[in-house]
Parts: structure tokens; C-alpha cells; sequence
């Protein structure tokens, strides 16, 4: 795919909504940023934070990195994903990608939580790492833990050397820390490229890691404002995964051209 500028990859992310009015509801964004500041632990994605991270603050915070409506006032309907920051988090993600391939053989690993939607912007991720000198490590293969809730066994598998969970021969979706917990028990990357407890895992464990999160996940947020997340960046992450295409393009093309 020819790499979008700017001004059209900004066009398709608000036509798309990965950005701009997401589906993502207002009363489900508060519902996440409360569970947060109570420090519920399925949405802390495996970190803890040093900061008090009242409501009032994660949603001050959330305001300010993602571009959801700052009103507190604000409690139903709509709420969005300013188009600029998606774009500017992509491109920081891009040179933080650049710089650690520039290194030479960088050990990297890339998982997701989102099989049906982000995944195939992490298999782009990956294919370009190592046809850039990264070693795409796979550790804690077939490593397995009760999860999910419902009392069933998933274990980590690896498709084209991207880390997700399985559940009775699928891919499910997935907020847990425990199987980066696991991956870095074995062997310790240099760089990770993830999403939810994936990404916060690594992030607590002071790996260097750049992930996605949608407005209703403040976690990776509060984790980049505490300095163990490199880059966040905002966006609806469970649209149809062709439609991340332009967006995925532009962030390879970035990094090409950092390298």
C-alpha cells in the first residue's frame, strides 16, 4: 500500500473511526477510568503507578493524550479520539521502532490482545523488524494459565512471531499480564511492541515498550505519563483489520524512513 500523508491518513482515520467520533461510548470510557482509579486489576493491564490517579486526573489525562472530552459533565453519548494525536503517537512510535533497529539485532518481541482487529497491524510490525536486523524472539511458547473467567485453560501460541493467547484452538481476546509475565521469565527482550497487559507487563517490568490502547483502556496512558510505557497510542482498536492499512502503512513508512 502507498503510504498515506497526513492529511489523507488523518481523512481515513475519522472516516473509519479509529479516530475522531469512535464507537467506543462516553459512559464506557468513565465506567474504565473509574475501575482505575479504584485500581481494579483487570484494567491496570499488569502495572502499578506510583501517582494517587484520581478519576478527576485519568480522565485530565486521557484528555490530554487521547483527546476525549475533558467535561467531566459529559456522561453519555459520544466521545472521541483526536485524529492528531493518533497520528502523532504513530509517528513517535515510528522513530522509537527506528532507533532500536538502528542498534543492530535488537531482541523484539510483538503480541496482542486484539486477534480480530489489531493483529494485523502487529504482524506488519514484526515482518518489518526482522527484515530490519530485529531477532523476533518467542519465548513461553505453549506456556499455559487458568484465564478468561470462565475456568479454562489458554495457553501462549505465536503466529508469524506474534505472541496471543489460545483458547480451545482460537485466538480470544485478552486484557491478562500473566502471559508477558511468563515471557519474560524465560528471555528478556530489548523491545517490546504490544497492547494491554502485554504491553503493561513489559512496561512494569522496565522493558522498553510502544503499544496501541482505545480510549475506554486508560492503563498504558497512566503507565507512559509514569515513564514505563514509551508510546502510547490512541485509537479504536477493534475495527475491521483492513481498515487499518493506511494507518499501519504510514507508521512503516515513518519508520523507514528513520532508520
Amino acid at each position: 500500500m502507498t503510504p498515506p500523508t497526513r492529511a489523507e491518513l488523518r481523512e481515513h482515520l475519522v472516516r473509519t473511526a479509529i479516530a475522531g467520533d469512535v464507537a467506543t461510548s462516553r459512559e464506557n470510557n468513565l465506567d474504565h477510568y473509574r475501575s482505575l482509579a479504584l485500581r481494579d486489576p483487570h484494567y491496570m493491564f499488569g502495572l502499578s503507578f506510583e501517582g494517587e490517579w484520581s478519576f478527576r486526573q485519568i480522565l485530565e489525562l486521557m484528555s490530554e493524550k487521547a483527546g476525549v472530552v475533558a467535561d467531566p459533565a459529559h456522561r453519555e453519548g459520544q466521545d472521541v479520539i483526536d485524529p492528531d494525536r493518533t497520528i502523532d503517537a504513530a509517528e513517535e512510535m515510528a522513530d522509537r521502532i527506528a532507533k532500536v533497529l538502528r542498534r543492530g539485532a535488537p531482541r523484539v518481541a510483538v503480541a496482542t490482545g486484539h486477534p480480530t482487529g489489531l493483529l494485523t497491524v502487529h504482524l506488519a510490525l514484526a515482518r518489518f523488524a526482522a527484515a530490519n536486523g530485529a531477532v523476533l524472539v518467542t519465548p513461553a511458547e505453549g506456556w499455559t494459565y487458568m484465564g478468561g473467567g470462565l475456568g479454562r485453560r489458554r495457553r501462549i501460541r505465536y503466529l508469524d512471531g506474534v505472541a496471543m493467547v489460545e483458547d480451545r484452538g482460537s485466538f480470544v481476546h485478552t486484557h491478562d499480564p500473566h502471559p508477558m509475565r511468563a515471557m519474560l521469565a524465560e528471555e528478556r527482550p530489548d523491545f517490546v511492541i504490544a497492547d494491554h497487559g502485554w504491553a503493561g507487563a513489559a512496561g512494569e517490568a522496565g522493558v522498553e515498550t510502544v503499544g496501541f490502547a482505545d480510549s475506554n483502556d486508560p492503563a498504558l496512558f497512566v503507565g507512559e505519563a509514569e515513564g514505563k510505557i514509551a508510546v502510547t497510542v490512541p485509537l479504536d482498536d477493534n475495527v475491521p483489520p483492513r481498515l487499518y492499512g493506511p494507518l499501519t502503512a504510514y507508521l512503516l513508512d515513518r519508520a523507514a524512513r528513520s532508520l
